[in-house]
């Protein structure tokens, strides 16, 4: 990997580290309210999807080694085992399948934005809950009540939220392709 790329990749970390800790003391159900989402978002589809998925795995590793990077300052290897480490690992997924899709298109179609935005949102959801809801129901501390159901209700508070930056973001990439080109090389996806 060129060292230029490699630059860009953390620089993406690092603002991965900024949006999860943005409103550190916000949670609703547990989960805080960040901006990780539009990152991950932002990553693929500036990046594309390789380099993209490789500065969201940058963020976990950094993470993971005990940088508290995660949302309310959290970091180490317990966080392996937090209900909401699922959505770390969807940020990967998230900025791999946005840079499939418009990564390396300065001027994609609406369609391609809009599809790539639903498919962010439906990865982001499918594997953060479905993960968040097997942390609770077999190693960590499950809330009275809980079930699948109430996983899924938890995580209805955050859509209108994510819908708002998946726009949001999908708006913004265009304009900043064109703001950084030739700043340095994106990947073609393939």
């Amino acid at each position: 990997m060129k060292t230029k790329n490699m630059m860009i990749c953390a620089l993406f970390a690092a603002l991965m580290a900024v949006g999860a800790n943005v409103s550190p003391f916000l949670t609703i159900g547990g989960v805080p309210v960040t901006l990780q989402l539009l990152f991950a978002i932002l990553a693929g589809g500036i990046l594309g999807s390789r380099l993209g998925a490789v500065s969201m795995v940058t963020y976990m590793l950094i993470g993971l080694v005990g940088a508290p990077v995660f949302a309310q300052f959290k970091g180490g290897p317990a966080q392996l085992l937090s209900p909401t480490f699922g959505f770390i690992l969807s940020f990967i997924a998230v900025a791999y399948v946005t840079g499939k899709l418009v990564g390396d298109k300065v001027h994609a179609s609406k369609t391609s934005y809009i599809t790539a935005a639903l498919l962010s949102l439906f990865l982001n959801y499918m594997i953060g809950t479905n993960l968040m809801f097997a942390a609770f129901k077999y190693w960590a501390e499950t809330p009275d009540g809980f079930s699948y159901l109430v996983a899924w209700g938890w995580m209805a508070a955050y859509l209108p939220i994510d819908i708002g930056v998946a726009i949001l973001s999908f708006a913004v990439i265009p304009k900043l392709k064109i703001a950084l080109k030739g700043t340095f090389r994106v990947e073609k996806a393939a």
